[in-house]
C-alpha cells in the first residue's frame, strides 16, 4: 500500500474549509485586494469627478451614476489593458529571450520552445498530464499556447474597451466645453488616448525589467519569485 506523502498526510488532518483557504490563499488574497482597491478607486474617483463638475458649474452625480459612467470605465480599463499587455509580452518573450542569473528567466541553453520530452507532451506526457497535452495536432498546438493566447485576447478586449469608453468620456468633456465630439477613429490618433495608454505601458515594462534584473542580485527568503538566499548570482531559472 502506498504511503501518503507529507502534503497528503497534512491534507488528511486539515479541515476542508481551512484546507481550501490555505491552498487558494494567493488567489483569494489578491482577488479581495482587487475588489477593495476597485471600491476605493470608485469612491475617490466619484469625489474627484464631482469636484470637477462643481468647478464647471454643473450638477453633481450620485455614486451609481459615476460607477456606470464612461469616466470611471476608462480609468479602470486603461489599467487592465496595460497589466495584461505586461503578462502577454512576458509570457511570449521569455520563450526566446533570457536574462542570465534571473529566476524570472530560463537557463540560456533552454531558449526556444523546448523538446516534446522537456514539455511532457505526446508520448512523453505523464499520467496526470492535461488531456490535450497527450494529444497530437491542433489540440496540443492550441493548448501549448493557450496561456499567451488568453492573455493576449484579454489585453485586446480591454484595450478596445478603453478606447470605446475613452472616446465617450472625451466627448462628454468636449460637449461640456461646447466643442465638437470626435469619432472613435479620430480619438485613436488624439494625444489624450495615447497619453493614457503609453504612461501605463512604460510603467509595466519598467516593472518587468526591474524584477528580471534586480532578482539576479537581491533575494527574498521563501519567495518563489526569488532565488534561494545562498544561490549564486549567475544561477538562472532557480526559484526559492
Amino acid at each position: 500500500m502506498k504511503e501518503p506523502t507529507g502534503d497528503e498526510e497534512q491534507r488528511q488532518h486539515t479541515p476542508p474549509q481551512r484546507s481550501f483557504l490555505r491552498d487558494n490563499g494567493l488567489g483569494l488574497a489578491f482577488g479581495i485586494g482587487f475588489l477593495l482597491t476597485l471600491v476605493g478607486q470608485a469612491i475617490a474617483g466619484h469625489a474627484e469627478f464631482n469636484s470637477q463638475l462643481v468647478d464647471e458649474g454643473l450638477a453633481r452625480v450620485d455614486f451609481g451614476g459615476y460607477v456606470t459612467s464612461s469616466d470611471f470605465a476608462v480609468d479602470v480599463t486603461e489599467n487592465w489593458q496595460s497589466e495584461y499587455l505586461q503578462f502577454f509580452l512576458y509570457i511570449f518573450v521569455t520563450v526566446w529571450l533570457v536574462q542570465r542569473g534571473s529566476p524570472e528567466s530560463k537557463e540560456p541553453h533552454k531558449a526556444g520552445t523546448e523538446s516534446d520530452k522537456e514539455q511532457m507532451v505526446g508520448e512523453h506526457a505523464k499520467q496526470d498530464s492535461p488531456r490535450w497535452a497527450k494529444k497530437r495536432g491542433w489540440r496540443q498546438t492550441t493548448y501549448a499556447r493557450s496561456l499567451g493566447m488568453v492573455m493576449g485576447t484579454i489585453f485586446l478586449l480591454s484595450w478596445l474597451a478603453q478606447s470605446v469608453t475613452g472616446v465617450a468620456a472625451h466627448n462628454e468633456r468636449q460637449l461640456r466645453e461646447l466643442q465638437a465630439p470626435n469619432s472613435w477613429g479620430e480619438y485613436l490618433v488624439l494625444p489624450d488616448f495615447w497619453d493614457r495608454t503609453l504612461q501605463n505601458w512604460q510603467s509595466e515594462l519598467l516593472a518587468v525589467a526591474s524584477m528580471a534584473v534586480l532578482s539576479i542580485y537581491l533575494r527574498q527568503r521563501g519567495s518563489p519569485e526569488s532565488k534561494p538566499v545562498g544561490a549564486a548570482h549567475t544561477a538562472t531559472g532557480v526559484e526559492g
